[in-house]
């Protein structure tokens, strides 16, 4: 296994389109399988999709087995320290995922060890990029009380308006950011 910082421009594999053979899946495949997960959730759980629960009682379990009087008095903490992470049903949401990511993954033929970025990004950059993205997603998913699954797949099936604007400010700012950093890809 090898990590790769980035691909020169002839070598970039073709984007292949059969769901098995190729690199991806067809979008509007995908998105419906996704509104049909969302949907058993409803059904099943009473409640739709979100990350944050499972997250949260896993830091609460972990926090409570060093420090169990500071995470039983911590208002963020301390509704998530009452049960073990593997009572939350968002627990196995989250692990399926993963595991459902890998399945999808290993059918495609994309796992690999590696590292992408465009020719001006190190791997360290991307490390450190990653890292600071992650962290500022969680501060705001913690801040938000949500994460972006639970605002724009649930309150968008809802029909929330704050979730369609939500989810416009969020595309609206990726594009933007995109045309900022996109000479780090060429």
């Amino acid at each position: 296994m090898s990590v790769v910082a980035s691909m020169p421009p002839a070598a970039a594999a073709p984007r292949e389109t059969s769901a098995l053979t190729g690199r991806f899946m067809n979008p509007y495949l995908a998105g419906f399988g996704l509104g049909l997960v969302l949907l058993a959730a409803f059904l099943i759980m009473g409640r739709g999709l979100g990350a944050t629960a499972a997250s949260a009682s896993v830091v609460a379990w972990l926090t409570g087995l060093v420090a169990p009087e500071w995470t039983a008095n911590n208002p963020a903490l301390k509704n998530y320290y009452a049960e073990p992470p593997w009572i939350n049903w968002t627990f196995y949401l989250v692990v399926a995922a993963f595991v459902g990511a890998w399945v999808s993954a290993k059918l495609a033929g994309r796992i690999r060890w590696r590292v992408e970025g465009g020719p001006h990004a190190t791997i360290q950059m991307r490390y450190a990029l990653a890292f600071a993205g992650g962290a500022i997603a969680a501060f705001g998913a913690r801040l938000a009380k949500g994460c972006t699954s639970g605002q724009a797949l649930t309150g968008g099936a809802q029909l929330n308006l704050g979730s369609w604007v939500f989810m416009l400010a969020v595309f609206a700012g990726a594009y933007a950011l995109a045309l900022l950093v996109r000479r780090e890809w060429r």
